[in-house]
């Protein structure tokens, strides 16, 4: 009998065909209340939205990508097109967000984390507020204009109507070392313009 992805049950059952990673869990992990844990931890989908970053550094953007992520999976990505849309705020954050209420069916996004190589900036923090975005977990913190605790705190002033859960710093040497190789890139073709 053959069968394809549609037919499988999870966990498979013995003889179908079908068999677990070896190293993946026959059951997937527990918290203390109960709940499933995901098998991914933040740093794969940081090294996802740091993809994406690199995708925005060779079209000649700076190099910001973010990951939408819900129940474990990676539903969306984006990175700056600023200059490709002539558009200033066409930051990651912003193009990611303007996408999702189109992949789950509402402008509430609530159970959505978004992972980001910089910290948002005050009108992408706003966004993720006032979309409801559950979570934001970014790379390099931005003491100059960082809206996520750092320079400002959009995502958890009193009196909004939303607080984003915020962490910060994951993989943030990885995150400034794009960051920076992009800006010495800018600077040395500029000074050969010269």
């Amino acid at each position: 009998m053959s069968r394809d992805a549609g037919d499988l049950l999870f966990p498979p059952e013995p003889g179908s065909g079908f068999e677990l990673d070896p190293g993946l869990p026959e059951q997937f992990p527990e918290d203390d209340d109960g709940e499933l844990k995901p098998l991914l931890g933040d740093d794969y989908y940081m090294r996802a939205a740091l993809r994406c970053a690199q995708q925005a550094a060779d079209a000649g953007e700076v190099p910001v990508g973010a990951v939408a992520v819900k129940d474990g999976l990676i539903i969306a990505r984006s990175w700056n097109q600023v200059e490709l849309l002539k558009d200033a705020t066409a930051h990651a954050e912003l193009m990611l967000i303007a996408s999702l209420p189109q992949i789950v069916g509402d402008w509430r996004l609530d159970g959505i984390d978004v992972y980001v190589t910089k910290e948002p900036c005050a009108m992408c923090a706003g966004a993720m507020v006032n979309s409801r975005i559950r979570r934001v977990i970014f790379g390099m913190r931005d003491p100059r204009c960082g809206a996520a605790g750092t320079a400002l705190d959009v995502t958890g002033f009193p009196g909004m109507l939303h607080h984003v859960e915020v962490s910060g710093g994951l993989l943030e040497e990885e995150c400034k070392t794009m960051f920076q190789a992009f800006f010495r890139t800018v600077r040395d073709n500029a000074r050969k313009k010269k």
